[in-house]
């Protein structure tokens, strides 16, 4: 377990802090801004996730003895440096659109201010947490979507590494799915978890009857039994004897559309038209809607819902748009490369809404601030005040307000920003 996260950075963070140093610019009061140029092809929105856990990190993002060590045996930067880093505090703002938020092409997510020194030492950090979280949690509010009500469960951490596990559990839950299979994210997160057996249950009995019995003897018959190990049909049926009240049967495998349709009906002539029908096996927001029309009542998605279905990194970029200059006035910077350009100077954004409340526009200033409508949502709230965490977005209880606010922001969107197939952004984007 990690003592700090000071380490979870590229090392040219710290070379760019040493030289920065030595040219005495190192003091300047700087702007950074997180945007993406353009969201994943054919994505209609992205959302916002991560603003918890960087808030989390960001208070154990201290340099202490055995890392100031490490990096001075490493020579990663010169002493000079390692005695600066020893005194590490982030003291600066950082403002930024609420998590849960939706995002757009240029949508300035997250505004750093602070000293150049202070400010670029988070941007590996940054980078990391928001481009993977959001990637999750935009692919997550799409099968939400596609579900159109039903339960839906994470259960992909068996497809990342460990930390990523939790991490994705918790952007998905923000984005609407009911569940995660994940343990560490349901007691660091409060998000409520499920889960029964698994093929190797049954498997390890010598009948599948008597691992049904087993199930059933410990968890009542409100489980779910999982019944394609061997034949459905057999299964079901033995379910069902078993336990009349049963809450439900899982399939994870064969052709789902086709295999529901069979079970429902074969649930409903023994009698069991409470049980429920769960379906798992590779899902993407389009295999779910396509059993749009199927008895199914609750989906459990893993792969595809852990690496971003098909855009694995939001495409956040952190970068300086704004210095003080010595004489204390603000100078706006910006990229000039080819298809790598940005709009220099400190941002302000709006969502405009129309009279019903339907998002229309999303209006961004730059060193200015949009023309007010009555209509209009500021979407720019304080996260970091002088190095001081706003609770109010952090731990749990961030993360269920988080998941609130997406609620109601994917509420704004007009029909067809909620469509799954390609198409243009939900709304436009108008530049001031």
């Amino acid at each position: 377990m990690l003592n700090t996260s000071a380490l979870l950075t590229d090392r040219y963070e710290l070379t760019m802090l040493q030289a920065a140093r030595h040219s005495g610019t190192a003091d300047r009061n700087c702007v950074f801004e997180v945007f993406t140029r353009h969201l994943p092809t054919g994505r209609r929105y992205g959302v916002v996730a991560g603003t918890a856990r960087l808030l989390e990190h960001l208070q154990d993002f201290r340099f202490d003895q055995a890392t100031l060590d490490w990096l001075r045996a490493e020579q990663v930067v010169d002493s000079a440096t390692i005695d600066w880093l020893a005194n590490y505090k982030f003291t600066g703002n950082i403002s930024g659109y609420r998590e849960g938020e939706l995002f757009f092409a240029h949508s300035p997510v997250l505004t750093v201010e602070a000293t150049f020194a202070e400010a670029v030492l988070l941007e590996t950090l940054i980078l990391s947490i928001f481009n993977y979280d959001s990637s999750v949690a935009s692919a997550a509010s799409r099968m939400v979507t596609a579900a159109n009500g039903r339960f839906v469960a994470e259960m992909g951490g068996r497809r990342v590494n460990e930390n990523a596990a939790v991490a994705a559990a918790r952007a998905a839950y923000v984005a609407g799915f009911d569940a995660t299979s994940n343990l560490e994210a349901g007691r660091s997160w409060s998000i409520p978890t499920m889960g029964t057996a698994a093929h190797a249950f049954t498997l390890l009995h010598d009948t599948e009857e008597l691992a049904f019995k087993a199930q059933l003897e410990t968890f009542g018959e409100k489980t779910t039994l999982l019944v394609d190990t061997f034949d459905i049909e057999a299964a079901v049926r033995k379910a069902i004897e078993l336990a009349p009240n049963l809450g439900a049967v899982r399939i994870d495998s064969g052709d789902l559309g086709i295999e529901v349709n069979r079970v429902r009906k074969l649930l409903d002539s023994l009698g069991a038209h409470e049980t429920k029908i769960t379906v798992t096996n590779d899902l993407d927001e389009y295999a779910i809607a396509a059993l749009a029309a199927a008895p199914v009542d609750a989906y459990g998605v893993g792969t595809s819902v852990a690496t971003g279905s098909g855009a694995p990194t939001a495409g956040f970029v952190y970068k300086l748009v704004s210095f003080e200059g010595a004489d204390g006035n603000w100078n706006s910077v910006a990229k000039k490369s080819a298809m790598k350009a940005n709009i220099g100077g400190r941002k302000s954004a709006v969502r405009r809404l129309d009279s019903r409340g339907v998002a229309t526009t999303e209006v961004i200033g730059s060193e200015v601030s949009p023309a007010a409508d009555a209509n209009d949502r500021n979407l720019l709230v304080s996260l970091v005040e002088n190095g001081k965490v706003n609770e109010m977005y952090a731990g749990p209880a961030g993360t269920a307000l988080a998941r609130e606010h997406h609620k109601s922001a994917k509420a704004e969107l007009p029909l067809q920003g909620l469509r799954l197939m390609r198409g243009e952004a939900a709304i436009t984007t108008e530049f001031v």
